[in-house]
């Protein structure tokens, strides 16, 4: 039985070190430009869907606060005869100021929590020692 030699196998032998060296970069070229080709279509597609959906929610957003300014006229309506229509509009300002100071108070209180990125900014502090060390050592 005599081994016959592939198709691929014969290219092989046929071809210099030189061409399959460019053959295979023009290869790889290809092969990168597709990747980025198909990552760009789906960062296309993901843009797009989450531009739908910001756009969504800014929509309920918007019908949640008329909703809320609705609710707010009926509340104050309604407390209106109780205690009287100016009374009841002081309650309903003073209602909303306190939910505002603790909100705000919260916020506050979440945003000096916040770090940042301690270890990037670590990190990047460390580089210059870095580099320094490595000219002396030349």
């Amino acid at each position: 039985m005599t081994d016959i030699p592939t198709p691929s196998e014969e290219k092989a032998a046929s071809t210099s070190l030189g061409d399959l060296l460019s053959e295979v970069t023009r290869d790889v070229s290809t092969l990168m430009r597709q990747e980025v080709a198909l990552a760009k279509a789906e960062l296309s597609q993901t843009a797009k869907a989450a531009g739908k959906g910001a756009g969504l929610l800014g929509g309920a957003a918007v019908t949640g606060h008329f909703a809320l300014l609705f609710l707010t006229i009926a509340g104050w309506w309604a407390l209106g005869y109780l205690i009287g229509n100016a009374w009841s509009g002081l309650v309903v300002a003073v209602i909303y100021g306190i939910i505002a100071a603790v909100l705000y108070s919260k916020g506050r209180k979440a945003l000096a929590a916040a770090e940042g990125a301690p270890q990037t900014i670590e990190t990047v502090k460390e580089i210059p020692e870095t580099l320094k060390r490595n000219e002396e050592n030349r």
